[in-house]
């Protein structure tokens, strides 16, 4: 059998980590990755000064600043970020109201994407703001996404600050609005982020079916109750569906 590189084997941990749906423990690494305890530890120790990797307050290894950057960044990379684009504004000339492609970053959710109405009033949240997951419909439809240990982790990390008076801010009240979202597939926000706006949203998949991101649609209560915004689901998760397949295509 050929020797294994330490570099292979630092990378195999940074994609292990950045895979799974849950925080891994060393020996969980060595046992996936065939690697002796001792180099595992020694390896991680490396990453996590580094920045690559992190360890959670259970003691479970989560992808580190770096990985997240580099997330952001390979998914922001001009050929694909104009593809999405592209789906984006087709949907717009479709629905007649904005939408855009949110993703998990740190604590908050980060658009990444955006294609805006031509109608005269807007609501404008361009692209590199960051919005706040408790009270958004692209944020609450990625925590509902998460298992319940990893989503009570971050909900007790969350300030959970009352944005206007439908924000919720319980937290046993927010967990049975996920619930709901997690049940549906569908992220929503009647006015709990700005006020007289209300938001929809949908998950982007990988090959996997794992979340990526959020796909969104919002609109001023004026011209669009939250009612008439989920008439628009069914082309909302046409539009996911074709983003996705932009995504497999970078996968393989």
């Amino acid at each position: 059998m050929p020797k294994v590189s330490s570099i292979t084997r630092v990378l195999e941990i940074i994609e292990a980590v950045s895979y799974a749906s849950k925080p891994l423990s060393p020996l969980e690494l060595s046992q996936e990755l065939d690697i002796p305890k001792p180099t595992i530890h020694r390896l991680i120790q490396n990453l996590v000064d580094e920045g690559f990797v992190t360890v959670d307050i259970g003691g479970g290894i989560i992808p580190g600043k770096r990985v997240r950057n580099l997330s952001v960044e390979l998914w922001q990379q001009r050929q694909f970020f104009n593809e999405r684009q592209m789906v984006l504004h087709k949907l717009v000339e479709e629905i007649e109201e904005t939408c855009g492609i949110a993703i998990p970053y740190h604590m908050n959710m980060l658009y990444t994407n955006r294609a805006q109405t031509s109608l005269p009033l807007q609501i404008y949240l361009p692209v590199g703001v960051k919005s706040p997951m408790w009270c958004t419909a692209t944020g609450k439809l990625y925590l509902s996404q998460l298992s319940t240990t990893s989503r009570n982790k971050i909900l007790k990390g969350l300030p959970l600050d009352k944005f206007t008076k439908n924000t919720i801010t319980d937290i046993d009240a927010l967990n049975q609005e996920l619930d709901k979202i997690a049940e549906t597939g569908v992220g929503i926000d009647n006015e709990e982020f700005i006020s007289e706006m209300v938001a929809v949203s949908v998950p982007v998949l990988d090959k996997k079916s794992r979340y990526l991101a959020s796909l969104y649609l919002h609109a001023p209560t004026i011209r669009v109750s939250l009612d008439e915004l989920m008439t628009h689901v069914p082309r909302l998760q046409t539009a996911a569906q074709d983003i996705q397949a932009l995504v497999y295509e970078l996968q393989n």
